[in-house]
């Protein structure tokens, strides 16, 4: 996409939020601006079906219901605090095996204590009533600190299972960090954090590394005539489309509203080209229908750009001629797959 592209439809966003500002009759602070700008963008699914119920019932949004959802959603410290909760959680669930370690310890210390001293009035017992008390003693005092040490295993077995649970819930919010919720693709954050990392390893390892780049074409206009839910159907079906032609290794987000960011490490600029046609051969193959009516709206088409790899490279100069070579297959009328290399694919000031 083109910076005019980009100009363009972030602008349509930007008008969009202030109309929903001014219908609602909001306040114009940043923060509302923020929701209502998240909001027509379709990036945060959650965000919007909170808000679509609410319109739906009520046909408006009152500045406190507003003030709540960017609390809920958008909030820069929400993700944190949601850390912090399970952090607090697990230490909690440490510190409480580590107390009952401390009581096992002590109880131990003391039967050894109590165990010497048995053992050593057992050299002067005189008859065997005073041998039968101190056996019954120790048996007792065996016994007890058994059940104490089976206490102590079947805390830490319980403390374990909790930890694992509460591990599990930051590796979910991990994940939901990372994860764009639409298409279930990587997210731009671990898009720009992997390419980064990868460019270091292609680096340092002298392996091939590749970038593709890819753009829905006339997505605008698709979703001016159907919806923004269709659009959000065709968005599924690319990222779908997407996840069926990568490997294991390779890094598949969505980069942003309608283009796709997918990193091929240890993969030549020819192979990058087989899989990119075969991204876009997939896409083009489906027909698309509209769930609520079923009609049949046709193809959709994409176009990609390919980079590869140089000595030297940033992650930013690597995105820089993957979207050179993106323009490239728009102006040569989309549906294409263009990579870097080859002649025709104009400088920077040349792009409209």
């Amino acid at each position: 996409m083109s910076q005019e592209d980009e100009f363009k439809r972030t602008i349509v966003y930007a008008d969009s939020a202030l109309d929903y500002i001014k219908t609602n009759k909001l306040p114009a602070f940043p923060r509302n601006y923020e929701l209502w700008y998240s909001y027509a963008s379709g990036f945060n699914r959650a965000l919007n079906r909170t808000i679509n119920k609410i319109l739906a019932r009520d046909g408006k949004i009152s500045p406190e219901e507003t003030q709540k959802i960017y609390n809920r959603f958008l909030s820069p410290n929400r993700l944190g605090e949601r850390i912090d909760e399970v952090g607090d959680k697990i230490s909690e669930e440490v510190r409480e095996p580590i107390s009952a370690l401390d009581k096992g310890t002590l109880k131990t210390t003391e039967y050894g204590e109590e165990l010497a001293r048995t053992l050593s009035a057992l050299e002067n017992v005189s008859d065997r009533s005073q041998l039968s008390k101190l056996v019954i003693h120790l048996a007792k005092l065996t016994t007890e600190t058994a059940e104490s040490n089976q206490e102590l295993r079947e805390q830490l077995v319980d403390s374990r299972r909790q930890i694992g649970v509460l591990q599990e819930g930051l590796e979910a919010i991990r994940y939901e960090s990372l994860t764009d919720e639409l298409t279930t693709l990587n997210n731009r954050k671990h898009f720009d954090q992997s390419l980064v990392r990868a460019v270091k390893e292609a680096e340092e390892s002298h392996a091939p590394l590749s970038l593709l780049i890819s753009d829905i074409d006339h997505f605008k206009q698709f979703n001016d005539n159907y919806g923004h839910q269709t659009g959000d159907q065709v968005l599924r079906l690319v990222a779908l489309a997407v996840k069926q032609n990568v490997k294991n290794n390779d890094i598949a987000c969505r980069y942003g509203g309608e283009e796709f960011g997918i990193i091929l490490p240890r993969t030549t600029i020819e192979d990058a080209k087989v899989i990119a046609e075969k991204i876009r051969k997939n896409v083009v193959a489906k027909e698309l229908v509209k769930r609520s009516t079923g009609e049949n709206l046709g193809r959709i088409t994409i176009s990609i750009g390919i980079s590869t790899f140089r000595p030297g490279d940033s992650a930013e100069s690597m995105v820089s001629r993957a979207d050179l070579a993106l323009y490239a297959a728009k102006k040569a009328g989309r549906n294409l797959v263009k990579a870097e290399e080859e002649k025709k694919i104009p400088s920077v000031t040349q792009v409209a």
